[in-house]
């Protein structure tokens, strides 16, 4: 029931490239029942992935390693695979009748630099061998190995379709594992953190994760028994106290992100929008239309930059922009009350702000936002202060804007900051 997972690549250990893979794997296998003891993320050195390797086969059932795999110099998991484990290299005439088949529809000359992939330690199985995402398995010592390609959307294919269910099949009775993920935007960790506190003691064997992904905080609740209705019970009780105490903080579970669930409460209530947009540059915009269908309730957006442009295209008042500047709270009202009349929709969103790194005065500082909401008759506006770099703040307000539609649209009060 017990594995572990080495991820290989100098673009890991040096914090180059977040290591994805390793998240992925412990995830789907964790949900499936099984266990992850370790993971291991190493550069491309001899001697590291050697000793992580020996200590794996040591120590697990099963060992999951990614990258390695390729063509380039650095690519070197078989070579190290085959010395660490005592096993001479072997030309797999299956893989390189896969690799020159690759080669020659795209018409690339075959390289020893190519060849190289198809030299595997001797007993390994090649996982795959219909399909373009190659990989390779062997047995050691009664414990099952799996190598597969650093590149994510590789690695998840084999890791989905070939090697969890192989992993499953050596077990005839596992633990029934289930999880549930919830999504809060605007609650802060330390409020997080007081939560769990108050429902520390009744929760028998549930786990809880934390997991920042900002500008989101996941809630997850692990439980593992031994079948499904007492397992799916026991996690609908306890998710029920969770909402509870988190409310509307809460904006999904599961897969879902919030331009999903915008899109899907506007689609519901068959509301239509349209955005202005000041300092996300049309990042507010640029999700909603990512979802599939958006068509039917977002009818438009305007990226308004300069004052100018405000005037022109939102109708906002010269003298609002005189007196108040461009990031207030009346502008911003104006703003959403211009998209709304001109794109002739039921709401109208704008923001306008103050992203950085340069710009910020001590009244408005950088990270100075205001986000405004026309709906029927009132405009509603508020300002907020974002901590972070220009990305940050730029996501931040996006995120903010668009929690303000699912708020309206729930019936609950805006959010005063974070």
């Amino acid at each position: 029931m017990y594995g572990e997972i080495i991820t290989i690549g100098n673009e890991l250990s040096s914090g180059r490239t977040l290591d994805l893979n390793s998240w992925y794997a412990a995830g789907r296998l964790t949900a499936s029942g099984l266990k992850v003891t370790r993971i291991t993320s190493v550069g491309d050195d001899h001697k590291m992935v050697s000793d992580a390797l020996k200590r794996a086969v040591e120590a697990s059932r099963f060992v999951i390693v990614t990258g390695g795999l390729g063509s380039t110099d650095d690519d070197i998991t078989n070579e190290i695979v085959a010395q660490a484990l005592n096993r001479p290299l072997c030309l797999d005439q299956q893989m390189l009748d896969q690799i020159e088949d690759h080669a020659r529809v795209r018409r690339i000359k075959i390289t020893s630099s190519l060849e190289k992939m198809a030299w595997m330690p001797q007993g390994s199985r090649m996982l795959n061998p219909e399909g373009t995402a190659c990989g390779f398995s062997l047995i050691e010592k009664e414990v099952h190995l799996y190598f597969l390609p650093g590149v994510p959307d590789q690695m998840r294919y084999l890791m989905d379709k070939i090697v969890l269910p192989e992993i499953l099949s050596h077990y005839k009775t596992l633990p029934i594992m289930r999880q549930r993920i919830l999504k809060l935007y605007g609650l802060n960790e330390p409020g997080i953190a007081e939560i769990f506190k108050k429902i520390q003691g009744k929760t028998g064997n549930i786990v809880f994760g934390f997991y920042p992904r900002f500008p989101e905080n996941h809630i997850t609740i692990s439980l593992r028994g031994q079948d499904e209705p007492t397992v799916t019970k026991e996690l609908d009780r306890v998710e029920r106290e969770v909402r509870r105490l988190v409310g509307s903080y809460i904006f999904a579970a599961g897969d879902q992100n919030m331009e999903e669930v915008v899109g899907h409460l506007l689609l519901e209530k068959n509301l239509s929008l349209s955005v202005a947009e000041s300092c996300t540059g049309g990042l507010i915009g640029h999700r909603l239309t990512s979802v599939p269908g958006s068509s039917s309730y977002f009818h438009g957006g305007v990226v308004v930059y300069s004052n100018q442009s405000k005037i022109d295209l939102l109708r906002v008042d010269p003298r609002t922009l005189e007196t108040h500047g461009a990031v207030s709270e009346k502008t911003v009202e104006e703003m959403a009350r211009g998209v709304k009349d001109r794109i002739k929709t039921d709401l109208g969103l704008a923001v306008t702000g103050i992203a950085g790194p340069d710009g910020g005065t001590r009244q408005k500082p950088v990270g100075t936002v205001h986000v405004g909401l026309a709906a029927q008759d009132k405009v509603f506006s508020r300002e907020y202060r974002f901590w972070g770099n220009r990305v940050q703040v730029k996501l931040n307000s996006s995120m903010m804007a668009l929690d303000w539609v699912r708020r309206y649209i729930n019936g609950n009060p805006f959010l005063s900051g974070i």
